[in-house]
């Protein structure tokens, strides 16, 4: 096997595809992290219930992840990894970013709303990490 240089060894590290990839696995670590640390303080804050409440909702996001899981996964198989990466890391983010509005929803069904913003999020993250950790590998193995 031929001996790769130092820069085409940085061509496939940098590579578009790892970055992202890179970044997505960031902010979905970051997200599960936060999560669990401001769960309790922010259902609170929004006038819930953070033991009923959080369970539900953390259990709605847990059924995101598992359909996610086989969604993208088969269609991760039929349309291509990196083509389903941007996809999954969309429906992720735009879940997020809507969470991020929770405040200003009406208040009476906020726990229902709230839960099915984590169940998007959790079809979209779990599937993110996989094409993720694919394609970093991929990457270091021509290394």
């Amino acid at each position: 096997m031929q001996e790769l240089s130092l820069s085409s060894k940085l061509k496939y590290i940098f590579s578009i595809p790892v970055i992202i990839s890179a970044l997505g696995y960031f902010v979905d670590i970051y997200d599960l992290l936060l999560f669990g640390i401001v769960r309790i303080p922010s259902l609170k804050a929004l006038g819930l219930n953070p033991d009923a409440d959080g369970t539900f909702i953390l259990n709605c996001q847990m059924v995101g992840l598992l359909i996610g899981g086989v969604f993208w996964g088969i269609f991760g198989d039929k349309k291509g990894r990196l083509s389903v990466l941007f996809g999954s890391i969309l429906v992720y983010s735009l879940a997020n970013i809507a969470c991020g509005f929770l405040p200003y929803f009406p208040k009476e069904h906020l726990v229902y709303q709230y839960a099915g913003l984590r169940f998007i999020a959790g079809i979209g993250w779990l599937e993110s990490l996989e094409p993720e950790l694919h394609s970093f590998l991929k990457a270091c193995r021509r290394i």
